[in-house]
Parts: structure tokens; sequence; C-alpha cells
């Protein structure tokens, strides 16, 4: 991964906090958590978006739906937290707090709402509570094996 993302003014929530490192050896080469969302940026898609907002997902708005698989591999990666702010509806809106830097990679989501999001005192999300939904579960293994089928074709050049 390049050092690019530390030049790179980025959108989402936390960013300038986003320079967390890999705890999972395995991941060592993906970067901070900002490169990770360059990454993502070229993976996320209609399929990795939650079914109900699959018709509105477009490549201008990569990261709708994309929220609790993406905080969880993120966990997977960077260690931390997973919490949710509760959303209109019930739904709750997933974000990682590691080591003290809070984060939420997909809240461009939200356009001009994300001002209104607030990231303090929100429960911690539970990955058994969420992948109990195997659709959910099955859209999270699937961006995983992406990001690692990225990070193996990065490792042949």
């Amino acid at each position: 991964m390049s050092n690019l993302s530390e030049k790179r003014t980025y959108n989402f929530y936390g960013w300038q906090e986003a320079d967390v490192r890999p705890v999972e050896p395995k991941y060592a080469k993906v970067g901070t958590a900002r490169e990770f969302y360059d990454l993502l940026s070229g993976i996320w898609c209609r399929k990795t978006c939650a079914p109900r907002m699959q018709d509105e997902w477009s490549e201008d708005n990569k990261t709708l739906g994309q929220c609790s698989i993406t905080a969880f591999l993120v966990q997977d990666i960077y260690g931390g937290e997973v919490y949710g702010i509760l959303r209109p509806g019930g739904n709750y809106h997933c974000y990682n707090v590691v080591g003290g830097h809070v984060f939420d990679l997909t809240s461009e989501q939200f356009g001009e709402e994300t001002a209104s999001l607030k990231y303090e005192s929100n429960p911690v999300q539970s990955r058994e509570v969420h992948f109990a939904k195997e659709e959910k579960r099955l859209r999270y293994e699937y961006l995983k094996s992406k990001v690692e089928e990225a990070l193996s074709a990065e490792e042949e050049l």
C-alpha cells in the first residue's frame, strides 16, 4: 500500500484519526485504516450492500449499506470495538473505535446528515447478533475474500 493516503483529504468521519495499523499480522500490508478505505473503495459493490438498499447503491455512493460488514472487517484487522448509532427504523449504523481513535469508513453514505451523527455513548455491537442474519454474514465473507484477493494480487506484482 502507498503513503498517498497520508497526504490526501478524506470525507469519512474521523479520517484524521484513522492512522491505526493492523494488529493482525496476516493483514500487515494493508497499512493504515485510511489505506484500507482506499482498498475498499475498489471492492465495495452492489453485492456487498445491504439488500434493502441495493436499488439505491451506486458508484457515487459506494459506502451505502456497507457499515456493519466493513466495521467488523476493520475490527478483524485493526482490533478495537464496533459501536452502533441507533437510526430511525431501529437499525444500527456501525463504526469503529481502535485505541481511542474513532472513525467510520462508511459515513459518507449519509451525505450532509453525517454532521448530525453522534459518535459517543453508543452501544458496542456484537458480530453474533449482526451475523445471525445469514445474508449479512455472507456479504461479510464475500467482502473479506475480495480484500484477501486484492492483497494477494498486490503480492504478485
